[in-house]
């Protein structure tokens, strides 16, 4: 199974992508957790995008906040996926972020999901390599069956105390 990397711009944005990393786990995907930045370790994150696939990574996941250059920085020096996640900050709430993760330039795409989208980004990432895994296409569609028996369980539970009919 090809792995999954999420790189992070800076480790303020550790706890943020917690939720990456569990539903990694929960579907059983290899990953590794790195902290590198476009602008102060630009040649680390070269170096990483471009040896990646030779290191068994099937999609990256990056984080950044404010320029958020990284996924970008990412995505110019690999052939593989990059999925970005925006991360909020206290400048402009993640909005700066936003723009410019989604902004990229044609010819360079990067996937992007919300702000503080950890989760979306684990599961794209996921739905990146079941494309090439029937084991893990299996897990994601058990995962997607769960959380639809869960939305039905509450939905039956606020019917039955709210409702008067």
């Amino acid at each position: 199974m090809k792995k999954a990397a999420i790189i992070m711009g800076s480790d303020s944005d550790l706890n943020a992508l917690r939720p990456a990393m569990d539903t990694l786990k929960a579907l059983e995907i290899p990953f590794a957790v790195r902290v590198i930045s476009a602008h102060r370790t630009p040649e680390a994150a070269a170096h990483f995008a471009k040896s990646a696939q030779d290191e068994g990574f099937g999609v990256i996941i990056a984080a950044a906040g404010k320029a958020a250059h990284l996924a970008g920085a990412l995505a110019a020096n690999t052939i593989l996926p990059v999925v970005g996640i925006p991360m909020k900050s206290s400048t402009l709430d993640g909005l700066d972020a936003l723009l410019s993760t989604v902004q990229m330039p044609s010819g360079m795409p990067v996937a992007t999901v919300a702000i503080d989208g950890a989760a979306n980004a684990a599961l794209l990432a996921a739905q990146i390599i079941a494309l090439s895994d029937e084991a893990l296409s299996k897990r994601l569609a058990d995962y997607r069956a769960a959380q639809t028996a869960r939305v039905l369980e509450k939905d039956a539970a606020i019917f039955r105390e709210y409702s008067s009919l």
